[in-house]
Formats: structure tokens, C-alpha cells, sequence
């Protein structure tokens, strides 16, 4: 195998020049730009300082240009290895974004229209010895869509329906319109003889007490001029145990069983360990010669999604290996808005940090791209489980085109095939949204006039598709979805939902054919309303908050970084501002300056997502997930992540591993009224603990205590008791005093409370000594007086904190450990030390 990595690149008018002449092997390029392959136009513009940053500023705007030029990527390589007759040479596309045309010595070898697949092309006629010339045009999107735009409904520019690329390269409310163009993905030149494998599909069939049937099918495919029998070996093997099956005879397909005795299982990281085996495949010709060779990563696992709960109540619950799970997690967007420049290891670090905050599973949108192989790899490595979605996103698809379903039974054929391998997969989801919103905008009667175009995507091609390649896994048309009767596609009744009354103001409950409101007010938007959702799995929800200082700082113009200013408000893509204003409004007060901006707007994400979450958990099982939107930015901008563009996480984060923690005890709790203390434990052993209950004052001072003995089962809830407010506030005022939760025996951590929102509370002025030491990397914090959201500030990228936005009280400590993500080195000394009240 060969890959082509060095490029050269330039740009032309569109249809200025005879592409022959530019695909001609003498043509002259001698002054053509070079770049990087894997890669895109736009970083390599930025790297050739032709194009300032586009994440800096409003320098998006001033590169729009690049989407409606004609680009030219070409390379020379040497090629030596003869073929004789049974040989052939592949080339092979992992990724061409998206309309290009492909010449090799100057022959026009084909086209295509898809960024999400892989194109090959056999290539052995036109393959020199020697010296050969690749070129590749990419035509600007307009040349082909522009005739075939209508004025039905689709979010973030509407030439997105007709171009299989990623939704999010128009804009979307969380970041810009960064239309790429390029080769995103590997190019590899091939040289196969007789035949290749083309698909594997390995599967659990059975598991029990003592043994797991693990299906593998396998798909080959013959040169033409090769007519005699191959075979294969199939290995099975774990370090100290290898299974071993023959498919003697194979045409174009096979299928062998392993029966394997006593089977490490594949848990998510929470449960157990995400074992894996090694699946190696070799294909042989008839003289028993290796021809080709196949190897993944296997886990046997059972993986089902329960709809239906023993006393007949609505489920939505993933069961895993006959374990009924609690899906802890987030939305995955695009790591960042230029794909194909961007280093495996962001994922690596990205789903590491997942794994940190206890999330098992995340949730693959449907308006990026199927991502890339190393994610898929990285969560079958640490055992965090995949709801992948096809791509199609909050608009209408042009269904009634035969040219365009084509192309999409090829996308969906070849995407099934590739990430079924993975263990991690647990779901295939039709589409972002479009099901239900279409119902809600055809509703009100104005905004949809046409036919649901894009239905038979969902619910006829796909289904079919993975009926024939993969039947191991629930498909579910749509997200959110729900089949009940009359009630919205979003009721929490049945299936799973989208919570949008909090940030967005959705009034629910709704029927279908009902018009929609939204309620933009302190109230119609406020965290609070989690508390009255009763869905079945919310796999979206979530609201604002601040990027940290230094990424915003780094990426808008000097003299803008202020409360207010047009740098800071474009940060902000969401249409309506006032929702993220109202929210603060409620719980901390409305920012004055961009530092209560920064804090008020994370310590209301923070505090907003724990109120829900625990909420949720409580409500286990009839209550099954919980994927918070969103995990990660793509650009350094204001948004629903938890981790920024800089890889600096948020409050959220770190109020995360706490509220995703496994055993997690909780405060419910409205003004005024008792407080109901819980106990919840996702894992499969039984606890015997303590609990204690504490209430004190803001100095200090200890104003209630109270132990709990429990023992609770593994995977279970229970409430451990009720208080009365007016007897835990012993006379104290209940904007004055602290709630904490304590386990005697360290098996979960303390969960603080506050029984008034922030705005309603006057804290004392924090003071607190700090210690840094540089040889351990750490800082410790000791509080004089009680501190609230204590925040290390980081003016560097990618470095995290054992704990951070934690609070303490007069006399405590807390010593924080500090590191780099590929170890760099951290100056300890330009940490800034803050609390709300200091």
C-alpha cells in the first residue's frame, strides 16, 4: 500500500480552464501551494497566512470566497510494482469533500458526490511504472445545486439538502458557516491479487452463564479474471485463549460460529472492564497463499433497548449484557469545523475526558458526519456505548429524486457496513429532529405547504438497509420519537425527547396537529421546569454557558473582549440572546461585566444541569438516559458544551463527575417546602453506608446534623428520608445556610446545596491562602471564610484540574492537581484564584 500525503493546491475561477489541461501530467504546478493530506483548503490557507484565522474575529465572513472557487488538488508518485494477470490496483478514496472529479495521468477516471464514503477505482491500465500524476478538482457546490434549491423548510441554508456533506459547514446555532472543501480523509494506492475482503460482520449471537456464540460473516470479492477457490482462516483470540474456524470454499460470502467457553464480556467502563478480543481474518488463494488480511477489535456483548418496563409502563431503557443501564452522556458534534486537519488524538483526549466525567454513552448527531474510525476505536477502548444517528438534520431531503436516493442507499449501505464492527454501537437513529419538527411546523400552517420529503429515508430505505446488513441493533426512525397515538413525537410518555422547555421555552405537553408556543420568559425558560419532565430518556437538552476566559480572549480582536461588545455577541450563534439572559436573570442575576458574564452564565449551566440530571436519576428506571447538549465545541464560541474550543472544560465539567457519579446521594428540594434526601446506585453491588445530612451556617457554624443508615441493592434508587425545612433551618434564614450530604464511608461524594438561588443569597467576602507547587503541579486552596465557585483560571490549552468551580467552607482545603494533556508544561504561577464572593 502506497498513501499519497504531500499535495500541491490552487484555486480557479469556476469553468475558467480546461480540466484536461490541468489533470495533463506536464502541466506546470511548480507554484501551486503544497499541502497536507489528510486535510482542507481552509487550514491551508490559514497555514499560508493567506486567509487570517477564520475562528478569530468576524474572519469567517472575509473567507467566504473560498466556497465559491474551483479547486485543484495534484500530486506525483513513483510507482514500481508490476501486475500480472490475477493482480489489480485499487485506488482508494477515504474521503473527498464532496463534488469532485478524479484524473490519474490525465484520464478522467470517474466523480463523486458524497463526503460521508469512501470512492474506489481500479486503476490498473491506466497506472504507469514509474512516474504518475493524480488530480483532483473540486467544483464550488453552487455548479450543481443551484437549479435544484426549493423554498421548503431546512434549517442553516437550504443548498444543504441536496449536498451530502456535513449540515454543520453551513452554520448552525452553536457555530459558523465554514463551507470546506477538500480531501478529508486518507488516499491510498492498492495493489490486491485474486481478490480482497470486502465486509466483515462479527456478532453476538447468545451469551449465558458458561459460553457466547460469536457469529462472523464475511464478504469477499474476485477479480474478474480469477475463477479458482479461496478460503479463510478466522482467529478469535484473547491473550491466553485462540479460537480458530476454516471457511474452506468461500465465493462471496461465508459465515463460521465460534462457541466460546467462559467470556470476558464487553461492559461499559462503569459496569466492568470493555474487553476486547482480536478478530484476524485471512483470505488464501488455492495454493494457500495470504491475499489479504483483516483485523478488529471484538467485544461480546448483548445489547437491546427495552420499551417496556415488568408492571407494563413505558421503557426506553439499554440493556446491556441483562443489565437495565442508566445512559449517562452527551451529544457529540464535530471536533472542530475543519475535519480533516484535525489530529486523532482531539478525539483520544475528547472521549477520554468523557470517560473522566462517568458518561457511557454518547450520541453521534446527525447534522456532522459518521465519524471517523478512531472514535469508534476509542469507545469500544474505554467502554463508553454509541446512539449513532444518519446523517440528516432538521430539514426536508428531496426523496422524489432518484439521483439523489441512489446516492443515499450508497451512503447508508457503506456507512452500515463500516461502523457495525464496532461493539460500542448500540443504536441507529434515522435523523436529527426532522419527524417531529416537521409536524410542529406544519402545524401552524404557514411554514410547510409540501409533502414530508425525506420520509422514505427514514422509514422505508434505511429500515430496509439495515434489515439486510444489520438487524443486531433497534433502529429508531428518528430523534426524538415516540409512537403514541396522538401525543407529540416529543412526549415524554413514550420513546425519547428533546427537553427544550428549559433555554428554549417549548410549552409541552403537546398533540400532534396542535400549534406550537414557546414561552421566552423567566419562567417559560428556567432550569427549574426539568423537574416536571417525566420522559422515558431525554437525549437532548441543556443550556448557555461561557467558553473560559482564555479561550475567548485568544480568538476575539483586542479591545472588544467585553459584556456586550459585537465580538462577544457573534460568539453567540443561537438567534434569540435574550433566552440565555433570562436564564441568568432567574438564578444569578444579569451579568454586569464580562467576568459576572463568564460566571453567572457557567454557574447557571452548571447548577441547571445537576437540578435536571439528578431529577432524572431519581426517576430511575422509568427514567433510562440522560445525553446532555453538548460535550464539545468545534470553534471558540459561546455554546451548550461542556468542554471549549481549547479543551478547557466548564463548570458543567466538573460538576459532572459528581452528578454522573455512580453512586450519587441527592437533595430534593423547592422553597419553602420539605427536603427529600435520595440515594442512587448504578452499580451492581449492594452498598451498606451512612448517610449524614448537615446543615450550616455561611460561617460555619453546624446547625443540623443528622446520620442515615441505608444498604441498598446494586442499580437501584431509594429515598432515605424526609426534613422539614423550618426544623433543619433551627431559626436560621434559609438564604444563609449550606446543605451538605456526607457517606461515613466514603462510598460517594459530597453533594452541596443551597436551598436559594444564588441572586437571593448575600454571601460574606471569600478569603482564602493559596500554596503552588511546581513539583506535583498542584494548588491548594484553604478558605478563611466560606467561598463560593472557586475558579482556577487557566490561560493555557488543554489543561485540567482534579477539581474545579467547587465551593468551600471557613477552615476547609482542598488541594487540586493540575496537568497538560500531552504533558506539557504548566506554569502554575499564571493560575488566577477567584470565588463569586471574593
Amino acid at each position: 500500500m502506497l498513501k499519497l500525503t504531500e499535495w500541491k493546491l490552487q484555486w480557479f475561477e469556476p469553468g475558467d480552464k480546461n480540466p484536461l489541461e490541468i489533470a495533463a501530467p506536464l502541466y506546470i504546478d511548480h507554484f501551486w501551494m503544497t499541502t497536507k493530506v489528510p486535510g482542507d483548503v481552509h487550514s491551508t490557507l490559514v497555514e499560508k497566512k493567506i486567509i487570517e484565522d477564520p475562528f478569530v474575529g468576524h474572519n469567517d465572513l472575509k473567507c467566504r470566497w473560498i466556497e465559491e472557487k474551483e479547486w485543484w488538488y495534484r500530486t506525483t508518485f513513483n510507482w514500481n510494482d508490476k501486475c500480472v494477470d490475477e493482480d489489480y490496483i485499487e485506488l482508494l478514496f477515504e474521503g473527498l469533500d464532496t463534488f469532485a472529479t478524479v484524473y490519474l495521468n490525465g484520464v478522467e477516471i470517474g466523480s463523486t458526490d458524497n463526503m460521508f464514503i469512501e470512492h474506489s477505482f481500479e486503476v490498473t491500465r491506466e497506472l504507469n511504472i514509474g512516474k504518475n500524476t493524480l488530480a483532483i478538482k473540486f467544483d464550488p457546490l453552487f455548479t450543481h445545486i443551484d437549479q435544484k434549491v426549493r423554498d421548503y423548510w431546512c434549517s442553516y441554508g437550504k443548498e444543504r439538502i441536496w449536498t451530502r456533506k456535513a449540515a454543520m459547514n453551513f452554520g448552525w446555532d452553536w457555530g459558523p458557516r465554514l463551507v470546506t472543501t477538500g480531501i478529508w480523509k486518507d488516499v491510498s494506492i492498492i495493489k490486491r491479487s485474486k481478490a480482497k475482503i470486502n465486509s466483515v460482520f462479527a456478532k453476538t449471537a447468545d451469551i449465558s452463564s458458561e459460553y457466547a456464540d460469536v457469529s462472523v460473516e464475511i464478504e469477499v470479492d474476485k477479480h474478474f479474471q480469477y475463477y479458482d477457490s479461496l478460503s479463510c482462516d478466522i482467529e478469535l483470540r484473547t491473550s491466553s485463549i485462540s479460537h480458530i474456524e476454516r471457511i474452506s470454499n468461500i465465493q462471496k460470502s461465508g459465515v463460521v460460529t465460534f462457541k466460546v467457553e467462559n467470556p470476558k464480556l464487553w461492559w461499559t467502563h462503569d459496569l466492568g472492564e470493555p474487553h476486547l478480543y482480536d478478530l484476524n481474518i485471512t483470505l488464501k488463494d488455492q495454493y494457500h497463499q495470504q491475499i489479504d488480511h483483516y483485523h478488529q477489535k471484538f467485544g461480546i456483548r448483548e445489547i437491546k433497548v427495552e420499551q417496556k418496563h415488568e408492571n407494563g409502563e413505558n421503557l426506553f431503557a439499554f440493556n446491556l449484557n441483562g443489565v437495565r443501564i442508566f445512559a449517562k452522556g452527551a451529544n457529540w458534534i464535530p471536533v472542530h469545523n475543519f475535519i480533516g486537519a484535525v489530529e486523532d488524538s482531539r478525539y483520544c483526549k475528547l472521549l477520554q475526558l468523557a470517560k473522566d466525567s462517568h458518561m457511557n454513552m454518547m450520541r453521534v448527531w446527525g447534522g456532522g458526519i459518521y465519524e471517523k474510525d478512531v472514535f469508534y476505536e476509542e469507545c469500544d477502548r474505554l467502554g463508553i456505548l454509541v446512539w449513532q444517528d444518519f446523517m440528516f438534520a432538521n430539514a426536508l431531503y428531496p426523496d422524489y429524486n432518484q439521483n439523489f436516493m441512489e446516492n443515499v442507499r450508497n451512503e447508508v449501505s457503506k456507512v452500515i457496513k463500516r461502523i457495525r464492527a464496532y461493539t460500542c454501537l448500540a443504536i441507529w437513529c434515522g435523523n436529527n429532529e426532522i419527524d417531529w419538527i416537521y409536524d410542529r411546523k406544519s402545524s401552524d400552517g404557514v411554514e410547510i405547504t409540501t409533502p414530508f420529503y425525506g420520509e422514505k429515508i427514514y422509514h422505508e430505505l434505511i429500515p430496509q438497509l439495515l434489515y439486510r446488513y444489520d438487524s443486531t441493533r433497534l433502529y429508531w426512525p428518528s430523534s426524538p420519537f415516540g409512537t403514541n397515538d396522538d401525543t407529540d413525537l416529543d412526549s415524554e410518555a413514550v420513546g425519547d425527547t428533546h427537553n427544550w422547555q428549559v433555554w428554549h421555552g417549548n410549552v409541552e405537553p403537546r398533540k400532534k396537529g396542535e400549534p406550537v408556543f414557546q414561552d421566552i420568559s423567566l419562567e417559560g425558560v428556567s432550569f427549574k421546569n426539568y423537574k416536571k419532565d417525566k420522559t422515558r430518556f431525554s437525549s437532548e437538552f441543556g443550556m448557555h454557558a461561557s467558553s473560559n476566559r482564555y479561550t475567548l480572549s485568544k480568538h476575539i480582536p483586542e479591545g472588544e473582549f467585553y459584556w456586550k461588545s459585537d465580538e462577544m455577541s457573534y460568539r453567540n450563534k443561537d438567534h434569540f440572546h435574550e433566552k440565555g439572559i433570562l436564564l441568568m436573570e432567574g438564578f444569578t442575576g444579569i451579568p454586569k461585566n464580562i467576568d459576572e458574564y463568564m460566571n453567572f452564565s457557567m454557574l447557571t449551566q452548571a447548577e441547571g444541569l445537576k437540578y435536571g440530571i439528578e431529577h432524572y436519576r431519581r426517576n430511575k428506571p422509568f427514567t433510562s438516559g440522560a445525553l446532555i447538549w453538548q460535550h464539545n465545541d468545534c470553534w471558540p464560541g459561546t455554546s451548550w458544551s461542556m468542554i471549549d474550543y481549547e479543551l478547557l472544560p466548564k463548570a458543567s465539567f466538573y460538576y459532572a463527575k459528581k452528578f454522573f457519579d455512580p453512586v450519587l446521594a441527592t437533595l430534593e428540594h423547592d422553597p419553602g417546602k420539605d427536603l427529600r434526601i435520595s440515594i442512587i446506585n448504578d452499580q451492581l453491588t449492594t452498598i451498606k453506608d451512612s448517610l449524614i445530612i448537615e446543615v450550616l451556617s455561611l460561617s460555619g457554624e453546624k446547625l443540623f446534623s443528622e446520620e442515615i443508615d441505608y444498604l441498598i441493592d446494586g442499580n437501584a434508587v431509594e429515598e432515605l428520608g424526609t426534613f422539614s425545612e423550618k426544623n433543619v433551618l433551627n431559626g436560621a434564614d434559609a438564604s444563609e445556610v449550606i446543605v451538605r450530604l456526607v457517606s461515613q464511608n466514603q462510598c460517594f461524594q459530597d453533594n452541596v446545596y443551597y436551598l436559594r438561588d444564588y441572586k437571593d443569597i448575600t454571601y460574606p467576602k471569600a478569603d482564602f491562602n493559596i500554596e503552588r507547587k511546581h513539583d506535583d503541579n498542584s494548588i491548594t486552596i484553604q478558605a478563611t471564610t466560606v467561598a463560593r465557585f472557586v475558579k482556577l483560571d487557566i490561560f493555557q490549552s488543554e489543561v485540567q484540574c482534579s477539581d474545579n468551580f467547587f465551593d468551600l467552607l471557613p477552615g476547609e482545603s482542598k488541594k487540586v492537581y493540575l496537568w497538560e494533556l500531552e504533558g506539557k508544561v504548566i506554569n502554575i504561577e499564571k493560575i488566577e484564584v477567584s470565588a463569586l464572593n471574593s
